[in-house]
């Protein structure tokens, strides 16, 4: 075994542990933990795209949003860290587009403030909390690893040629089969039966899962990295390592909310998305 796989092997372990040992804990060591991802998926994207270079100030209060965001979360204080994030990303918004400034800023601000903003909600201070981000969890894993064995076994049509050489359609399809049944299965294991909501949500955050990897694939070509940042030994940069998990969990907070404000008919499914 080379070192660096080794050292990749080590890495995951660590960060999985680390990953399902918050989840499991809920609570403060939750957010805690959402609140670092945000704060370090907002240093990577100001780098990637170098905003600190070309608008220093605006990135200054990317910075200043995303943390306030993040301490928002970390005091259970969602509805003011949403209201402050959207605010943010329409005044940043007006401010690049009126002295033409660069767009990649509200961008940043939106990824980084709605992923804190998104973990947090979905995975809440109960048990249903817990098996909802574990059924993200499941479904965002099941798709990135049978997506990369069935994209190699069968190969086929390119899915994004210009964004990703390597992605199939094959490997599309076979990730989000299995994202279906490992979803699903996951819910079996916690309630008696599982309604055809479950297998359609499961598939579009798997959808949304290989959405977030392309985009992340597509920025890096962008500005020209190989990965988001060093940051994580043998794996690259966090973003490298949630990018789909983050789509994913935007698909399930959307989703959540809408069910949620849609009625009592489907109010069960915004509950379990929200973790509430």
């Amino acid at each position: 075994m080379s070192t660096e796989l080794r050292l990749r092997i080590i890495s995951g372990i660590v960060m999985a542990v680390v990953v399902l040992a918050a989840t499991w804990a809920g609570g403060m060591p939750f957010r805690l933990l959402s609140a670092a991802i945000a704060l370090l998926v907002y240093y990577e994207w100001s780098t990637i795209t170098r905003l600190a270079e070309i608008d220093f100030r605006g990135n200054a209060f990317g910075w200043a949003v995303t943390a306030a965001a993040c301490a928002m979360t970390v005091f259970a204080e969602p509805e003011a860290a949403f209201v402050t994030v959207c605010a943010a990303v329409i005044v940043s918004l007006l401010h690049a587009l009126s002295f033409k400034r660069s767009l990649w800023l509200p961008g940043g601000i939106a990824y980084a403030g709605l992923t804190a903003l998104s973990l947090t909600a979905i995975r809440a201070d109960d048990a249903t909390g817990l098996i909802a981000m574990l059924f993200v969890f499941a479904v965002v894993w099941s798709t990135d690893i049978l997506a990369y064995f069935v994209g190699r076994a069968i190969g086929g049509p390119k899915l994004a040629p210009s964004i990703s050489p390597g992605k199939t359609w094959s490997g599309a399809i076979g990730g989000t089969a299995s994202a279906i049944l490992a979803g699903s299965a996951l819910y079996l294991c916690f309630f008696p039966a599982t309604g055809w909501w479950i297998p359609l949500i499961a598939l579009v955050l798997s959808v949304f899962s290989q959405v977030g990897d392309l985009f992340e694939s597509f920025l890096k070509r962008r500005f020209g990295v190989k990965d988001s940042s060093k940051l994580i030994p043998g794996h690259g940069g966090v973003m490298d390592r949630v990018d789909g998990l983050v789509f994913a969990c935007f698909a399930a907070f959307l989703l959540g909310t809408a069910a949620t404000v849609a009625g009592p008919s489907v109010a069960s499914t915004g509950a379990f998305l929200l973790g509430l």
